[in-house]
């Protein structure tokens, strides 16, 4: 089941708010540094409150990192993490440097972030995600039906958590997973001693296909909570659960299909002439081109400011409403993932 998405009057009259921030991830000179260039945007046109930290490694080139400073974005370099050496054949070969994405523990400055890859974009403010209750660990749950997943029991009898009851799990094959989220956006609190345990677990864990993915399954399945499909939308959802997507409710997409990428979209791969995948690209590039979302732009015309004094998310609205009401506690019941 999915959370309560919950706050109190009181998270609205802390002496000091807690700091928050967005986070990302970038390796290497290639053109993923379009896919942040964008996502930054995206937090700007949809008035997000809090900044965000690029985690980079030392290859990101200097005219990259000016690139993203110059879009308003904070960056910190972190040291590349390298899993133990095994067999693993991992179901990309550009996985294995994603285990850095470690580092991100580490950022203790901020007392919670949202983690987004740089394949995704924000289309509604998310922020009120921030206000969720500490000590869990919350992302969109996965889907088994990709052929990426041919590796596993679940793929190859047909069982989906998606749609459980489409075909139950044998018994023979014993207790049923336990439930799976895709590591591409997850809500986290910084801690230098889940950083370090972190660390110290993965020198002792085989690496798995999925990476980083499936380390972080298994390191916080105990607090992991699922949260509704609208804030991590990934494309193969659209075509292999379209039961479970309202596309018009979506509030982060993620383009981590084959050749759904937009800046190298060209529509020849499977299931990318798609018209709802099309307009997922076009509204990406309209963000992506759109100037006046550029930072200095916005800093000039006075909307950053504006921004943060005057605009609200729907739940600080709800909140600020509820406070002069009384200060009850108002608790929304979010929608199951599955």
């Amino acid at each position: 089941m999915a959370p309560n998405i919950t706050t109190t009057k009181a998270a609205t009259v802390t002496a000091k708010a807690p700091k928050r921030a967005y986070v990302t991830f970038l390796a290497g000179n290639g053109d993923y540094v379009k896919g942040v260039v964008g996502l930054a945007k995206g937090l700007r046109k949809v008035n997000s409150k809090y900044p965000l930290v690029v985690a980079l490694l030392p290859d990101v080139p200097e005219e990259h990192r000016k690139i993203l400073v110059d879009q308003g974005c904070i960056i910190r370099e972190i040291e590349p993490v390298y899993p133990p050496e095994n067999q693993t054949q991992f179901a990309m070969a550009y996985y294995v440097i994603n285990y850095s994405k470690l580092r991100i523990w580490e950022f203790v400055e901020y007392s919670k972030m949202i983690y987004l890859d740089g394949d995704i974009q924000v289309f509604d403010n998310i922020d009120h995600l921030f206000d969720m209750e500490d000590g869990y660990f919350y992302a969109v749950m996965d889907c088994f039906c990709e052929k990426t997943w041919s590796h596993t029991p679940q793929y190859k009898i047909g069982y989906c958590q998606q749609c459980p009851d489409k075909v139950q799990w044998p018994s023979q094959l014993g207790p049923k997973p336990p439930l799976y989220f895709n590591a591409g956006m997850f809500v986290y609190e910084p801690s230098l001693s889940t950083y370090d345990d972190l660390l110290t677990t993965l020198r002792v864990t085989p690496p798995t296909p999925f990476a980083e993915q499936d380390y972080l399954n298994m390191y916080f399945r105990d607090i992991y909570r699922p949260i509704p499909p609208i804030y991590n939308l990934v494309m193969a959802m659209l075509w292999r659960h379209p039961e479970n997507i309202e596309l018009d409710k979506a509030k982060v997409v993620h383009y981590c299909a084959a050749g759904s990428k937009p800046w190298r979209y060209t529509g020849k791969e499977d299931n990318m002439d798609r018209e709802d995948i099309k307009t997922l690209v076009a509204k990406w590039w309209e963000i992506y081109d759109d100037e006046s979302l550029d930072y200095n732009n916005v800093v000039a015309s006075g909307q950053a400011a504006e921004a943060d004094e005057d605009k609200q998310s729907g739940l600080q609205l709800l909140l600020a409403a509820l406070s002069k009401a009384g200060g009850f506690v108002h608790r929304i019941n979010a929608p199951s993932a599955a």
